[in-house]
């Protein structure tokens, strides 16, 4: 195989048979995708080899005992995925005969000049030998793209999986924190509003039976409006928790601002409230905001009923991540440790509403110096408790 002595294309010689158009015995031009292309008579039906110009030549012998040996030569071949030799087009194929009998092979050129450079050389035992096979199409490829698109696909659907149910645990902690607070609500409404009707009720009945009794009737009188105050302040308080805008910690401080004023209105105590009105727009639970309004609530009822003071202090601060409420007095003060807990003036119920949000309840009094009550509740820990 090399380029013919005759025509310097590219050919096979010595062969047992002359091709077509040949002029050297034993020549036999190689087809070509590329034919050289001069008009008749001059027309070369073969490929003149040229320098720069690569070319792939794979030959095929066929052994025949006791004769000439079957040959075939493919130049330039389609070697993509798929190819075989049979698909080979026909004017890229080449077959003849010749005495292939050999143990060695051997290149040479016989004309002077640099020769024929071959950058690769392969002996296969099957045309296939010779497909390229990009990497993707490799089976270790393969293998690991499968894997790592079973990997990716198994990560999938775990995290679809786990989101999903972090939405139902969301969902169901909603469900049950909106059960509570409708449970709260209804205890409210028992307990506030119901007690509330039933004393106005009785009281209105005691009217009616004292009604010959002036100083009975305006003892109860002044009783049952006392008592409609109270009602309508409890209805306000549970309107307030159900109303929606009021779950802010600025809606918290305005409420309990315009309760303060409601319980000192026409009273001799002078109520002084030092309470923000910039507070920043953080959300509030249910249970927390009213929690930390029941204790306010209790340690100013506490003043008015016991406390004999001339002045109040509510005030309110955030510092970073804790809201601090304090109630002050100049009240006669007491004794902490001269009663317990559970009997002086409801301190037993305010330290259990703040154990409850996960605050923390200070008391200071002394007698003669007043007292003050301090409430401090981290926001950051009982928001993410009522988000969880």
């Amino acid at each position: 195989m090399g380029d013919s002595i005759k025509e310097w294309g590219y050919g096979a010689f010595n062969t047992a048979e002359t091709g077509t158009g040949n002029t050297v015995p034993g020549d036999f031009d190689l087809n070509s995708a590329n034919p050289e292309t001069y008009k008749p008579p001059n027309y070369l039906p073969y490929e003149l080899p040229r320098r720069g110009v690569k070319r792939t030549i794979i030959f095929r012998v066929q052994y025949v005992p006791d004769g000439d040996d079957q040959v075939t030569v493919w130049l330039n071949p389609a070697l993509s995925p798929g190819a075989t030799a049979e698909n080979q087009l026909t004017n890229l194929t080449t077959h003849f005969t010749a005495d292939c009998s050999f143990d060695q092979i051997r290149l040479f050129h016989h004309e002077q000049g640099d020769g024929w450079v071959f950058s690769d050389m392969a002996i296969a035992t099957s045309f296939d030998d010779f497909i390229i096979t990009p990497f993707w199409r490799k089976w270790w490829f393969m293998t690991v793209t499968a894997a790592g698109l079973l990997i990716w696909v198994a990560g999938t659907v775990r995290f679809i999986e786990k989101r999903k149910f972090q939405r139902q645990l969301q969902y169901a902690e909603q469900q049950h924190a909106l059960e509570r607070e409708r449970a709260r609500i209804a205890q409210d409404l028992h307990d506030d509003l119901g007690s509330t009707l039933t004393r106005l009720s009785l009281l209105s009945g005691l009217i009616r039976a004292d009604k010959d009794n002036s100083e009975q009737v305006e003892a109860h009188a002044t009783k049952l409006s006392q008592a409609a105050d109270q009602t309508v302040r409890a209805l306000e308080e549970i309107v307030w928790a159900v109303r929606p805008g009021s779950d802010t910690l600025q809606s918290l401080v305005d409420y309990i601002a315009h309760f303060a004023n409601e319980l000192c209105e026409g009273r001799t105590e002078h109520c002084r409230l030092d309470l923000p009105h910039d507070l920043p727009a953080v959300p509030l639970p249910p249970d927390l905001r009213h929690n930390i309004f029941l204790i306010i609530k209790e340690a100013l009822t506490n003043v008015l009923k016991h406390a004999e003071a001339s002045e109040v202090q509510v005030q309110a601060k955030v510092s970073g991540n804790t809201l601090e409420f304090l109630v002050r007095d100049n009240g006669r003060g007491f004794d902490p440790g001269s009663a317990s807990e559970g009997s002086r003036n409801g301190l037993g119920n305010m330290r259990r509403r703040a154990a409850t949000i996960g605050g923390k309840l200070e008391l200071e009094s002394a007698p003669g110096q007043g007292t003050t009550i301090r409430l401090a509740v981290n926001l950051k820990n009982r928001i993410n408790a009522g988000n969880a």
